[in-house]
């Protein structure tokens, strides 16, 4: 059976973005089973789980051939041997896997120094400072991306991949701003994504544990 490592809860704004949710998407388009394993932020450091996962992050992957770590490889793996996520032909799984790093590369840079500086300092003064700075070059890549993207639905060839498993999160990541939506293209682009049962299915099984752990601890709610 597969086995995929998820944490039983994290902050509201985190809820939706962990990168479980990456591999739990590509199973689900796969047609692929699991059993996600819940730990808890204690368990982050402990030697067994560093065995696992050297930095303590989420998620871990077996699957019986093969333990690893780090989602874009794990969705990769995944996909190498799925006909709804990577075509045959060399030249399409070529520009799948290019679009799949150009997702972590390329674009996730941006989003992710954005989202620190509004999550986790937003009222520092470097903060401040730097944030129009980063907010240019981001809208930058995503006009470069919205033009990339042109009049395709999706971006290798026009064909749903692994490589918009990674892009729809990458984007997803900036929901707690509007710059998406000023880019009509990948907004609607996102929104076809969110819109595909696979997607629908894994995003329940992540925010399941958190609900129940909200139930469980009304006080977690309001973190």
């Amino acid at each position: 059976m597969i086995k995929v490592t998820a944490f039983k809860w994290v902050p509201s704004f985190a809820q939706g973005s962990v990168r479980d949710i990456r591999v739990r998407w590509a199973l689900e388009e796969a047609g692929l089973g699991y059993d996600d394993q819940l730990i808890g932020f204690e368990d982050q450091a402990t030697p067994a789980y560093r065995a696992l996962q050297p930095f303590g992050q989420v998620p871990a992957y077996s699957d019986g051939k093969v333990e690893m770590f780090e989602s874009g490889a794990i969705v990769l793996w995944i996909a190498q041997n799925s006909d709804q996520l990577m075509p045959a032909d060399d030249a399409g799984r070529a520009m799948v896997t290019t679009w799949l790093f150009a997702a972590m590369n390329s674009v996730e840079p941006f989003v992710a120094e954005l989202a620190i500086i509004d999550l986790f300092n937003a009222d520092k003064a470097w903060a401040k400072e730097r944030r129009p700075e980063v907010e240019a070059m981001l809208r930058k890549r995503l006009g470069d991306l919205q033009t990339a993207l042109g009049e395709r639905r999706w971006f290798a060839n026009d064909r749903f991949s692994a490589a918009d498993i990674l892009m729809t999160h990458v984007l997803r990541d900036l929901r707690h701003t509007d710059i998406v939506a000023d880019f009509p293209a990948l907004a609607a682009y996102v929104a076809r994504a969110e819109a595909r049962p696979a997607f629908k299915r894994a995003l329940e099984d992540q925010l399941k544990p958190f609900r129940e752990a909200e139930a469980a601890k009304p006080e977690l709610a309001a973190s």
